[in-house]
């Protein structure tokens, strides 16, 4: 202070560096020593210092207070965005952390909630989808390697239940007589009244009657659920259905058939009644979980119901165009082809058995004298004519084949010669008594009296493969011809001495009455008809 005192001039008043106010007073007149006036400054010492560091430290604070406003705010919402972005490039993994309970906090549990069940919803389509990608690749393969309709629609059906989650199916194809019959079904034991799921033909509905009668007969799906006490009377025990009908292009213009054809019967002219709206019905019942079919369900049944259409028509095309293939255009029998295949496959299933297989080789008398008085048009009138009377002389299981021209071939199994004889006399009978009508050179019609000589031979005993009793009924056949047409002969058996029994033209039968066909006789005689000797050579043959 007395250094500050001594460094005032005068008597001014200086501040000290502790922050005092000092002034110097005198020395004076009555004074002689000088006087020092020492007061405290109002100012504490450091106030700019202090003010400054105050400023300081509260825009620290600020900072600071900023940083984690920013941290507390804006970092979950940047976790937000940035789990939104992985989502958004495919990552359903994304998840938010969840820092808090406020709002951003519930944001970030929701989504993370939203991303699970889309990953679990996107898991379960995958699932489907591969699924019923599998379904589709073994139903094209089965589609691309069979023409076994039954087998097909099994496919069908149970990758229909699969995918839509049904409990039960059925699928039907409607018959020549308007009914829907059965072709394969699935957990329908106990649920069908009046019918059997493991023989699905036992499932018959009448078109019109009943949902899957009704689907056939108007070709509009139905869908729906009803109580089982409330199930109609024919209808499978259900609670859900959903029924859609499947036809293939061109159905109605071709007719629509049961079933593939019998061998050896080609289908009559009008078979099929063509008026039906649908080749068949596609039905599942009860969908696992207890909800209804909708309209998803539906649009995929469609999508199977398309399938079976595409496979019935497939398989019934591929048929007719194997039976084109293997029978003759004119007549509608079996061609020649056709009985190479049979022959063998008649031998082999006899020899398997133990069985005869009778064979009759048929061949029209002079038949060239037909062509050439009345011409060719008339010579296939009775051409298409002798067919038709051939086919209503035999069982069902017999095969008839035109060989070529005017020859005939037929098929006896468990046949011997003694029921092959009744079923030549019987053969002989309906083409002598009945002459054919043709047109005459005139327009005017004309009535051509035919008759048929016939060759019979028996497997085993009179040849050891399918060949030889071929040529056997043929050698038969000459030896008809040569004692006078219009009767039959019976082969020689092997080594057998040479010797010939004339067979008068329309002699009868056995006196016990014919069956249809021939059933085999343990006697094995052959009444009216015997061993022919020595048969002269093929070209002279008599037509």
């Amino acid at each position: 202070m007395l250094a500050a005192a001594r460094a005032v001039d005068g008597d001014r008043v200086a501040e000290t560096s502790d922050g005092r106010y000092v002034r110097r007073v005198g020395p004076s007149p009555g004074q002689p020593l000088p006087l020092v006036l020492s007061v405290p400054a109002d100012r504490p010492p450091g106030l700019y210092a202090a003010l400054v560091g105050a400023v300081v430290l509260a825009a620290l604070l600020a900072v600071l207070a900023a940083w984690r406003l920013a941290r507390v705010t804006t970092r979950p919402l940047m976790e937000l965005a940035g789990a939104v972005d992985r989502v958004t490039d495919g990552d359903l993994t994304a998840r938010v952390p969840v820092r808090s309970r406020d709002e951003i906090g519930r944001l970030a549990r929701a989504f993370n909630r939203m991303t699970r069940e889309t990953g679990s919803y996107v898991a379960a389509l995958t699932s489907s989808r591969d699924q019923l990608r599998g379904h589709l690749a073994v139903l094209g393969d089965t589609l691309a390697s069979t023409h076994d309709l039954h087998r097909i629609l099994r496919v069908i059906l149970h990758s229909a239940i699969a995918a839509t989650g049904a409990r039960a199916g059925v699928v039907l194809l409607v018959d020549s007589d308007g009914v829907l019959v059965g072709q394969c079904a699935e957990g329908l034991e106990g649920r069908w009244p009046g019918g059997d799921p493991a023989d699905p033909a036992t499932l018959r509905v009448p078109v019109g009657t009943g949902v899957v009668g009704a689907v056939a007969a108007t070709g509009e799906p139905q869908r729906g659920r009803w109580a089982p006490p409330a199930v109609p009377t024919g209808e499978p025990v259900c609670e859900t259905y959903v029924a859609v009908p499947f036809a293939a292009p061109g159905a109605a213009e071709l007719g629509l058939r049961g079933g593939p054809e019998r061998p050896g019967h080609p289908p009559a002219e009008g078979d099929g009644d063509g008026g039906a709206s649908a080749l068949g019905v596609l039905a599942l019942y009860d969908q696992l979980g207890g909800h209804g079919f909708d309209d998803d369900d539906l649009a995929t049944l469609r999508t199977f119901a398309g399938h079976a259409a595409v496979a019935v028509d497939n398989v019934r095309v591929h048929e007719e165009a194997q039976r084109l293939s293997l029978t003759d255009p004119l007549t509608g029998l079996w061609n020649y082809r056709y009985l190479r295949e049979s022959i063998r496959r008649e031998v082999e299933r006899a020899n398997r058995f133990g069985r005869m297989l009778s064979v009759l080789a048929l061949d029209l008398d002079r038949f060239k004298d037909v062509n050439d008085t009345w011409g060719h048009a008339a010579g296939d009138a009775v051409l298409i004519e002798f067919a038709r009377r051939v086919r209503g002389e035999i069982r069902e299981v017999d095969l008839a084949f035109r060989q070529g021209g005017e020859e005939f071939v037929v098929l006896l199994p468990e046949t011997d010669a003694r029921g092959a004889a009744i079923v030549a006399e019987r053969l002989g009978a309906v083409v002598r008594d009945s002459p054919v009508a043709v047109d005459g050179h005139s327009g005017a019609p004309v009535r051509v009296a035919v008759t048929v000589s016939i060759g019979i031979a028996v497997y085993p005993d009179h040849a050891a493969t399918g060949q030889q009793v071929l040529d056997a009924a043929d050698e038969a056949l000459y030896a008809a011809k040569a004692a006078g047409r219009d009767g039959y002969r019976v082969a020689q058996p092997p080594h057998a001495p040479a010797e010939e029994i004339p067979v008068p033209a329309g002699a009868l039968g056995p006196p016990e009455g014919p069956p249809r066909s021939g059933a085999p006789d343990a006697a094995g005689g052959v009444p009216g008809g015997a061993s022919s000797g020595p048969h002269p050579p093929r070209q002279s043959r008599g037509r």
